[in-house]
């Protein structure tokens, strides 16, 4: 009998507070073995991460996944570029959003799904100003009074 694997939901809890988010879209994740094996336990972070277009495709740099410690010799990268799947329908859209000045795309939430596959939510996204940040710490504030 297969064991229950416990939820795996690494967030960028940042993205919400630096960041206006403008669409959502969820795409798959091109792994090696060892690091499914990392983010199955949960040592992934998407905190200084983004996504770039290259030649049609979508791919996340700087998104740290630590080695695997019963990888041995065949361990990898910790940072190296993995290609985004994502449709070409979203492609298409994600590269005519990026074109605009000033949006991004950024990674919001990396999680296993129920059928075993690492999949990742980005967004577009636009920087915030100082002064928007300071409207969310205070509307942060008033909603935590009022509860």
């Amino acid at each position: 009998m297969a064991k229950p694997q416990k939820k795996i939901e690494i967030k960028n809890k940042k993205a919400g507070f630096e960041y206006f988010l403008l669409e959502e879209f969820t795409a798959g994740i091109v792994l090696s073995g060892s690091e499914i094996k990392s983010v199955r336990e949960g040592k992934a972070s998407i905190a200084e991460a983004y996504c770039v277009l290259e030649r049609g495709e979508v791919f996340i740099r700087n998104m740290h996944i630590s080695e695997y410690h019963h990888g041995g010799y065949a361990n990898h990268e910790p940072k190296r570029d993995r290609k985004l799947l994502l449709s070409r329908r979203e492609i298409k859209r994600l590269t005519l959003k990026t074109v605009e000045k000033g949006l991004t795309i950024i990674p919001l939430l990396l999680f296993i799904s129920d059928s075993g596959y690492a999949k990742i939510k980005i967004s577009i996204a636009r920087g915030k100003k100082f002064y928007d940040k300071r409207e969310t710490i205070k509307a942060r504030d008033i909603d935590r009074y009022h509860e």
